[in-house]
């Protein structure tokens, strides 16, 4: 890995916790904004396309709006990574949640497929675009924030911690549209009442702008600009010309983030209701208990990556995440009723992926590591995030197991990235 310049050894003061604490809630009052869409998908489907369309035709367009999101990452991402990279990362920073709060703000307010037509999937296809834009500078723009701000044996935690707000507010999301449907009929839900999670998001964006009010510039990026050490040329031209390797090894790690993600996290709800058959109300609360579970696996793998290195961790993280979501999917067809352990289980092994920013952050030089993080991780999301959500129902058709094999098959990448970072000592 690049050799690069991070804090001095020392403990955490109380500024770092400050900064890793205010970072790390705007995160996840940001991530709610990007995440609530999936955990009122089956509504979606109802209200944005022709009542005539087969069910499952309307559910992979609503999943596919969901992951044009996905699509429209590296464009936002690449774009305000390179501003973060010469004008500086704070900046950046505010702006992304911004940009979010407006576009959530403007879903919970569209009206619907009986209102006006085939317009109303269109401008929530825009909307959506325009939050995967924002999440494209926020997630990367993240983590590069809380790394530079601490000394470098404490980089591990520091992403963590940040990713755990960022699952975190998904733990939200699926606490909302557990309240949701707990205080309303489905009829009142379908009618008007899902609009407050996307109208509360748009407030929840507003506050997370406010609160970026009180962080400081990196002191990694000051150093830079007091050496005049920014970088000469496009940093992303940097970074395709010197860090290919940086390039491959960050895009393996974020397809193992980002199918853990979407395929347990985001889209399990969904299949616990049309494939093994649980209502609404008691998916999302199980889904609440394994995101809870997940925030709480993020901090721990950044704590444990710190100590034993990233080869070491994501060799036993990825057997971990193999073999309890293996076992989650096909014991719950005959053991239904250990759906909240086994969820709760699966979600904490997913939080391993909280020790993938550890080697992203790690894997380019500072003057252009904004750039090299975020042209790494959202290419590689918009293509393994946007595709999964498209690909795992039509795979279902013919395997109902599709998302077991799918995150064996990415734990499989992992360990070998284990493997290959045991080699190099990393």
């Amino acid at each position: 890995m690049t050799d690069i310049a991070f804090g001095k050894a020392r403990p955490l003061g109380r500024s770092e916790y400050k900064t890793l604490t205010l970072a790390a809630l705007g995160g996840a009052l940001e991530f709610y904004d990007f995440v609530i869409y999936v955990f009122l998908a089956v509504v979606l489907t109802g209200l944005f396309f022709p009542p005539d369309m087969p069910e499952w035709l309307a559910t992979i367009q609503t999943f596919g709006i969901f992951a044009a999101g996905y699509f429209a990452r590296p464009l936002g991402g690449v774009l305000m990574a390179h501003f973060g990279d010469l004008l500086g990362r704070k900046r950046i920073f505010a702006f992304s949640i911004f940009l979010m709060a407006i576009s959530t703000l403007g879903i919970g307010l569209l009206p619907t497929y009986a209102s006006i037509g085939y317009a109303a999937p269109i401008l929530l296809l825009v909307l959506r675009v325009l939050q995967g834009a924002a999440i494209g500078g926020e997630v990367p723009g993240a983590w590069v924030f809380t790394a530079e701000h601490v000394p470098a044996r404490h980089i591990g935690f520091a992403t963590g911690t940040l990713t755990c707000g960022l699952t975190a507010g998904i733990l939200i999301g699926s606490l909302v549209a557990t309240g949701l449907n707990t205080v309303y009929t489905p009829i009142e839900v379908h009618d008007f009442a899902w609009r407050y999670p996307f109208i509360l998001g748009g407030v929840f964006g507003l506050v997370g702008v406010w609160l970026r009010r009180f962080l400081d510039e990196t002191p990694v990026f000051r150093e830079l600009q007091k050496r005049k050490a920014l970088a000469e040329t496009l940093p992303l031209k940097q970074v395709v010309q010197g860090h290919i390797h940086g390039i491959v090894i960050c895009m393996v790690l974020t397809w193992l983030l980002s199918a853990a993600i979407v395929t347990i996290i985001l889209m399990t709800p969904t299949f616990l209701q049309k494939v093994y058959g649980f209502d609404a109300l008691t998916s999302l609360k199980a889904n609440s208990l394994a995101t809870l579970t997940l925030s709480v696996g993020c901090i721990v793998a950044g704590l444990t990556i710190d100590r034993i290195g990233a080869g070491r961790f994501f060799v036993f993280g990825t057997v971990l995440l193999a073999s309890t979501s293996y076992a989650f999917y096909t014991l719950l067809f005959t053991r239904p009723d250990l759906l909240l352990p086994l969820y709760a289980l699966v979600g904490f092994a997913v939080g391993s992926i909280g020790g993938v920013p550890y080697v992203l952050v790690r894997s380019f030089p500072a003057s252009v590591r904004f750039s090299g993080v975020s042209f790494s991780y959202n290419v590689a999301y918009a293509i393994f995030g946007g595709l999964t959500p498209v690909f795992l129902p039509v795979a279902m058709q013919a395997d109902k197991l599709a998302p077991a094999h799918y995150i064996l098959f990415v734990s499989v990448l992992g360990f070998l990235a284990g493997l290959y970072f045991l080699k190099k000592k990393i």
